[in-house]
């Protein structure tokens, strides 16, 4: 039998490589800016054109490459960042694993421009597919430019798997925040479509983070510091009043890494506990520095993922110094068992001056004195001794005109046995429908009765009615008596101005639109004031995370959203008219089986089903 093994070239290994390296446009975008900061750069301007389909430009004053080493960075497994395996355990650089640029090369269009600083001239190198086209000396500034086009132009199965551009841009603005975030010493820029959305100039962290998120970012943010011999903490979280429903502004760096860690959010969780609403998230910024030698890095192809030598102990820290910077300024309720607040001086008493008492002495007082009777207390009488009671009906005649028989008297029993209504117009109410475990709705119908979910009911009725409202009919709106600001990061308030007619449609009146909030001053009838901010979060963030991909149009999004967002949630107790106006709502909705997210609003049972269950 002949051999079946054989090598692979070089260019499929690339794809294969490709294939764990980069996922969507964003992938690229971590991968160069990370590039740009290893080379030690101070200003990295990152530019993209649809989300990165058609570009992704990172433009950066590093260090530049040798003609050299920039033919060489596009092979597998070439790199400047280890020398030998050891190495994985000191890592002070992003990238170690040599595999970016070659992964890249092989799925786009790639133009390298690169010069030294001590070097005159510069390299300009053409990759298309793995493929070299040129390689040429060029007058260039100080740092790399690497350009990449038509991402996935040779693997079409890949590039019809790409979301809308609003999911990838999204992506990619996630991906710039993180590393933006992670080097507030470093000067970025990024431009879509040759818009500028961020301008982050060289700052404190704390000013960076405002920069990035603006509105009231300032106002939410508590610091937290802690230095330890395993670990130093630092960074900020927010006060719990500020807590959204999305885990947008989360963040965990190790070493100036930005990682995902399940565990370490539990500690986060835990230390606020007690002080946050059902399903609130806080934001927070947490940088932690421990020595090298202590993770592992070495695990995901994202280097996302690490692993720490002793993650108990890192939780207590985290979890205590949390909680130690919420108490210190404080933002979580403090209470102390001892102190009586009943010692406290009012107010208003503080400063005034202690007075001397007066003394008052009677003279006349004898404790030896025979009368007994104080004259202080001289008020007090003995009361008079009252007749019999048979003496309040001496004189009264026994005539028979007077007896209590006497029919022509009525009187008033304790229990009401008249009726204000003949018994033809009273109307026996019977409950229609009643409340099981705060969740279901029991209704009887004629051949059994029907058990409906509340939630998923009211979904289908606030969806329909939205999707009236926009489509159909002009959407009611009401009046507010003062306009409410709401404040969003610079990202959201693209998609608040992408979303603003329909919005518009449903019943929001938008009085203003500034950079960095918005003014509102007027709702939909069924939106409560309350309300506002977290339908707004929840819809911008259903539609981050790809959401609109299953829906029809902008339109049905939207009314899911804020379906969603309003519905009554299993919990909540109902009046029998609230639901009996649910059921009726439900079965006047073109279709009651499904709710808008395609799950059953309700089932029936008949009689013969129950009397099955009792046949024996």
């Amino acid at each position: 039998m002949s051999s079946i093994i054989q090598l692979l070239p070089d260019h499929v290994a690339n794809q294969i490589a490709a294939g764990e390296v980069v996922q969507r446009p964003a992938s690229v975008v971590k991968e160069l800016l990370e590039n740009a900061v290893d080379a030690g750069a101070t200003d990295i301007k990152l530019i993209i054109k649809d989300a990165g389909k058609a570009l992704v430009q990172v433009v950066d004053n590093g260090l530049g490459m040798s003609v050299t080493d920039a033919r060489l960075s596009f092979e597998r497994h070439a790199t400047s960042k280890i020398r030998k395996a050891e190495d994985l355990f000191s890592l002070h650089t992003k990238g170690f694993r040599g595999e970016a640029l070659a992964s890249i090369a092989a799925i786009a269009h790639v133009e390298m421009k690169t010069k030294q600083d001590q070097e005159e001239l510069g390299t300009q190198i053409v990759v298309e597919g793995s493929k070299f086209i040129s390689q040429e000396v060029a007058v260039l500034p100080k740092g790399t430019s690497f350009a990449v086009k038509n991402l996935f132009f040779n693997i079409p199965a890949r590039r019809n798997f790409l979301k809308s551009d609003t999911v990838e841009y999204r992506h990619v603005v996630d991906e710039f925040q993180r590393v933006a975030l992670a080097h507030s010493n470093i000067y970025f820029t990024f431009y879509h479509n040759g818009s500028e959305m961020f301008n982050l100039p060289a700052s404190s962290l704390r000013q960076r983070i405002v920069n990035i998120f603006s509105g009231k970012t300032n106002q939410k943010l508590v610091p937290v510091q802690e230095e330890t011999e395993m670990v130093t903490i630092q960074g900020f979280v927010s006060k719990p009043e500020f807590a959204k429903k999305n885990r947008g502004e989360q963040f965990f760096f190790v070493n100036d890494r930005y990682i995902k860690s399940g565990y370490l959010h539990h500690a986060v969780m835990a230390a606020y506990d007690g002080i946050l609403k059902d399903g609130a998230q806080p934001s927070y910024f947490l940088y932690l520095t421990v020595p090298p030698n202590t993770i592992d890095i070495n695990i995901h192809p994202t280097k996302t993922e690490v692993k720490f030598d002793d993650e108990h102990a890192l939780y207590a820290i985290l979890r205590a110094s949390i909680k130690h910077s919420l108490g210190q300024f404080n933002v979580a309720p403090i209470l102390d068992f001892d102190r009586d607040s009943n010692l406290d001086t009012p107010y208003h008493y503080k400063d005034l001056q202690g007075a001397t008492p007066t003394i008052q002495v009677d003279g006349s007082f004898n404790p030896f004195s025979d009368d007994k009777v104080n004259k202080h207390y001289s008020g007090y009488k003995k009361p008079e001794p009252t007749a019999n009671w048979e003496s309040l009906y001496v004189g009264l005649k026994q005539d028979s005109e007077f007896s209590i028989v006497n029919t022509d008297f009525s009187f008033e029993s304790e229990e009401v046995t008249g009726s204000l209504f003949n018994d033809g117009e009273v109307e026996q109410t019977v409950h229609s429908a009643y409340q099981i475990h705060k969740k279901y709705i029991v209704s009887s119908i004629k051949s059994g009765m029907v058990i409906v979910d509340q939630q998923r009911a009211h979904q289908r009725v606030l969806y329909e009615q939205f999707l009236t409202n926009m489509t159909v009919h002009q959407a009611s709106s009401q009046q507010l008596l003062f306009p409410l600001d709401l404040f969003f990061s610079s990202a959201e308030m693209e998609l608040i101005e992408d979303l603003k007619l329909s919005l518009v449609n449903t019943g929001f009146v938008f009085e203003e639109t500034m950079k960095d909030h918005i003014v509102i001053s007027g709702i939909p009838v069924n939106v409560t004031e309350s309300e506002v901010s977290l339908v707004l979060e929840q819809l911008l963030s259903d539609l981050q995370d790809g959401i609109p991909e299953s829906s029809f149009s902008q339109n049905d999004t939207i009314a899911k959203s804020m379906a969603k967002s309003l519905a009554v949630k299993t919990g909540t107790v109902l009046t029998v008219k609230e639901q009996e106006n649910l059921v009726n709502g439900l079965f006047a909705c073109k279709e009651p089986n499904v709710s808008p997210f395609q799950k059953p609003t309700f089932i029936t049972m008949r009689v013969e089903d129950l009397d099955k269950k009792f046949a024996i």
